[in-house]
């Protein structure tokens, strides 16, 4: 299994539980992890309200130093609005970043 799909089940299993707010660290290595946000617009990623939220918490698993290796829009939850069948499903998309700590 790759690395973002590796994300995206993880942000699909938060999501699902309703955990899904801001910026999550979503993996934890050795030496860094992998960070994901929600996107709210088309063309969101680097200029989201959320990506310094994910940086804070890159920086404060790193100490400080660190470097982003990949980053990209990883696969979004698709989910029900409601109880009914006929309700509308709604999407949520997340961006992905994949970060080493020096």
């Amino acid at each position: 299994m790759g690395r973002l799909t590796s994300i995206a089940f993880l942000t699909g299993v938060l999501a699902l539980t309703g955990c899904m707010g801001g910026a999550r660290l979503v993996q934890v290595t050795d030496n860094g992890g992998v960070v994901t946000y929600p996107l709210k617009k088309d063309r969101e990623s680097i200029y989201s309200p959320f990506r310094s939220e994910a940086l804070k918490l890159i920086e404060e698993q790193c100490h400080g130093s660190y470097r982003i290796v990949k980053e990209g829009e990883t696969q979004g939850v698709t989910r029900n609005s409601g109880l009914d069948a006929d309700d509308l499903l709604t999407s949520r998309r997340f961006w992905g970043l994949q970060f080493r700590c020096r």
